[in-house]
């Protein structure tokens, strides 16, 4: 198993681990001097990374239900990767230990008699600490079951196996949904608790998926030319992941569209300063480089067949892909803390590779374990017998 990839593998893996330690070390060492900034970089980081696993696990799911070639190759990956979700609840502890830090409507000055009775209620420090635990639950106990059914399919060969996997994939889905929804309205939409949208969290959703199919897609192009990958992985194959990356991309424009449109339609007060604070100074920028980056460039090259053939051009575009999607958190988060415009800081560098480093090396650690193809799963079979 170990003979499939690469030889710089253990190097790559090693320096993820201490680049990981190192840099968030020295973040922490930063906060010393001021604590409120560290934890909001944190915070960036800490919705990017956590949201890489869980895209992971919602396209291992999507797999399970719907089958097709593209996801055997991915698939191994795309385990490995939901797996960080543990990593990430850990990490979660400080963030709970310091709620008043960063949402307002948790400091001890908040005014919470003039909150509307319901937002009083569900924003209350206990309950958004409960919420957060329910959700990491649900997420570990999935993942738990989806690797555990994923095993013992590669032990026994039992054909029985395929329908529990699709059994549970299809309320994991809906799970998902929910739980995702909730999470992107408590870590990131109440940082301005005036301000809501009923869109906000499928718009998370597409960024998680379109971020981990990115991720795999690069993964996929350097471990390509060894067995067993490339024994099933084509030109084809690629051409496939490039049209799910279209496919999210355009997902990503039009749920954001859709959220600009209906706020400037309905021109309400509570509504419009979210994104006058986004539209004006230098956020502006920001907000420009997405639409320009993050979709319309990426939209009119993987319109193109020959993009999505060539291996290294795809996986540079899904490279940039990952870029823009922590470029896009960043956008939709920091601007409740610096309204005026981007204002970047070492902290920000260092959680967000710190954090990074960390999740890089649980992910090799995890692939190291099993076979980069699935074993005995009947569709494999079936695709590898047609050539």
């Amino acid at each position: 198993m170990n003979d499939s990839l690469p030889p710089q593998y253990d190097r790559v893996q090693q320096g993820s681990l201490v680049a990981g330690v190192v840099l968030l070390g020295l973040s922490v060492a930063l906060g010393f001097s001021n604590w409120t900034q560290f934890f909001r970089s944190y915070l960036v980081a800490f919705i990017f990374w956590t949201g890489m696993g869980l895209g992971c696990m919602a396209i291992l799911m999507l797999h399970h239900m719907v089958g097709g070639t593209w996801g055997f190759a991915l698939r191994r990956l795309l385990e490995s990767g939901a797996k960080t979700v543990r990593l990430m609840a850990v990490l979660a502890i400080p963030l709970l230990l310091i709620v008043p830090k960063l949402y307002s409507w948790a400091a001890p000055e908040a005014d919470r008699a003039a909150m509307p009775p319901f937002k009083r209620f569900y924003l209350s420090r206990s309950f958004f600490t409960g919420r957060t635990i329910f959700y990491f639950a649900a997420w570990i106990v999935l993942i738990y079951f989806l690797n555990k059914f994923s095993a013992e399919q590669d032990r026994t060969g039992e054909p029985g196996i395929l329908r529990r996997l699709q059994n549970l994939s299809g309320p994991g889905l809906l799970i998902y949904g929910l739980t995702v929804t909730y999470a992107s309205v408590d870590w990131a939409m109440s940082l301005e608790p005036k301000w809501f949208s009923t869109i906000y969290g499928m718009i998370f959703m597409v960024t998680q998926a379109l971020s981990a199919t990115a991720l795999v897609t690069v993964v996929v192009m350097f471990l390509s030319d060894r067995k067993p990958l490339s024994d099933i992985v084509t030109p084809l194959l690629f051409n496939d992941f490039g049209n799910l990356l279209l496919v999210f991309t355009m997902l990503w424009a039009y749920l954001s569209f859709s959220q600009y449109l209906i706020i400037w339609a309905g021109n309400l007060q509570d509504e419009i300063p979210w994104y006058t604070a986004r539209a004006s100074g230098g956020w502006a920028w920001v907000a420009l480089a997405l639409i320009v980056f993050h979709f319309a460039i990426p939209f009119f090259l993987l319109l193109m067949r020959f993009i999505k053939r060539r291996k290294r051009i795809l996986a540079s575009l899904a490279a940039g892909l990952i870029v823009m999607s922590i470029v896009d958190i960043y956008w939709l988060t920091v601007p409740a803390f610096e309204p005026k415009g981007p204002e970047f800081h070492l902290t920000d560098y260092g959680t967000l590779i710190g954090i990074g480093g960390l999740w890089v090396w649980l992910v090799l650690s995890q692939i190291e374990k099993k076979p980069l193809l699935p074993l005995h799963d009947p569709r494999l079979e079936e695709v590898m017998h047609h050539g």
